[in-house]
């Protein structure tokens, strides 16, 4: 597969050597929400209108997702993701130059669907954040990696200093939509019967001078297998439901990941034993170990550490995965300063991201550890 030109562009824009950018951005606090309330993988099934003898846990590794019990939803958990990252941060909410939401759900007041006033004003309102530019963008599952690729070229370029990407995801109600229709291993709902609620928000800064960052986003878009992945409003049901070709999807994500992250570590001038931890889409266990292993037999070596998998205990929680297992890894010491991580994006559309970035010790400190 060759990219475009236009993504040869962004994955070079954040490359050494380019003079038009003089600035580093880096990722200086995250902080996510997560809903109390936990569904187990057999609560679900046993939940099924048909008896479908599915064993969805052995299939993708999920035994549990948060889910909202009807007081969360998107608006409240990105708000609360926001105001944990900034908990977090060095800085007010008055100091940011921006405010961007990325959530592919706009749900308000339960399962309404809020477009205007959009859900970044809502949310900067909401945390104080009176002095930042507001806008919403959404690009499926890719969306807060697209989110912080935005902010990574403003900052870079010396438009803004500092902003946030925050995004809430309030999409279970697609599970239990689904687990009125799926009938076997083949219904295109089966994927929805993986989901999760989240909330996930990250500061991106101007780094100081000298010290490592974000050193590449890059994404690009394989548009033929745009329609593999399609979400309706339900016609007789709360909410909406989602229809994947699941396999497929995964089948031409893990076959051209290996071009794309080639190019982001020659544009790096490292390899793919250079990387400390990748984290993936979150889909499920089995598909991101197949994944990961396709990828390591193409570049012909491995990351330093096994990819990280967090989609047993949080489900699929769409666009806010990888600031949720980020997080997870954080807590648990996991990951010091200087590691080297990358963010894969694996999203509808079909979309192909990677920011790659080194680790500071400030975000490692907020979590509780020395280095």
């Amino acid at each position: 597969m060759t990219l475009p030109a236009s993504t040869q562009w962004l994955l070079m824009e954040g490359g050494p050597g380019d003079d038009r950018a003089p600035h580093v951005a880096r990722i200086e606090s995250a902080g996510r929400r997560l809903p109390p309330s936990r569904l187990t993988t057999t609560e679900l099934m046993a939940s099924t209108r048909h008896h479908t003898k599915i064993d969805l846990e052995r299939l993708t590794g999920i035994h549990e997702r948060r889910v909202s019990a009807g007081d969360e939803d998107s608006f409240t958990l990105a708000t609360g993701a926001a105001l944990d990252c900034l908990s977090r941060s060095a800085y007010q909410a008055s100091e940011l130059d921006a405010v961007i939401s990325c959530s592919i759900s706009k749900y308000r007041d339960g399962l309404v669907q809020w477009l205007e006033p959009p859900m970044s004003m809502a949310v900067a309102q909401a945390i104080g954040a009176a002095n930042a530019m507001t806008f919403d963008l959404s690009n499926a599952c890719a969306g807060m990696l697209t989110g912080v690729s935005v902010l990574n070229n403003w900052i870079r370029l010396g438009l803004i200093r500092r902003g946030m990407v925050v995004s809430g995801e309030y999409i279970s109600q697609l599970g239990r939509n689904a687990a009125e229709h799926v009938r076997n291993i083949l219904s295109r709902e089966l994927a929805s019967l993986t989901l999760g609620d989240a909330g996930a928000a990250l500061i991106v800064e101007r780094s100081p001078d000298g010290v490592p960052g974000i050193s590449v986003t890059g994404f690009t878009t394989i548009a033929e297998h745009s329609r593999l992945c399609l979400a309706y409003p339900a016609a007789h049901e709360a909410g909406a439901r989602m229809f994947t070709r699941s396999r497929t999807i995964q089948q031409m994500a893990i076959k051209d990941l290996p071009t794309l992250l080639r190019e982001v570590l020659d544009a790096n001038g490292i390899g793919i034993a250079d990387i400390d931890h990748v984290i993936t889409h979150q889909t499920s266990a089995r598909a991101i170990r197949k994944g990961m292993a396709h990828v390591s037999e193409e570049l012909g070596d491995e990351p330093r550490h096994p990819a990280v998998v967090t989609v047993d205990h949080y489900g699929n929680t769409a666009s806010t995965t990888h600031t949720v297992a980020l997080i997870e890894e954080l807590e648990a010491g996991h990951v010091r300063a200087g590691d080297r991580v990358a963010l894969v994006a694996l999203a509808s559309g079909l979309v192909i991201g990677i920011v790659l970035f080194t680790v500071h010790e400030g975000l490692v400190k907020t979590y509780g550890h020395n280095d």
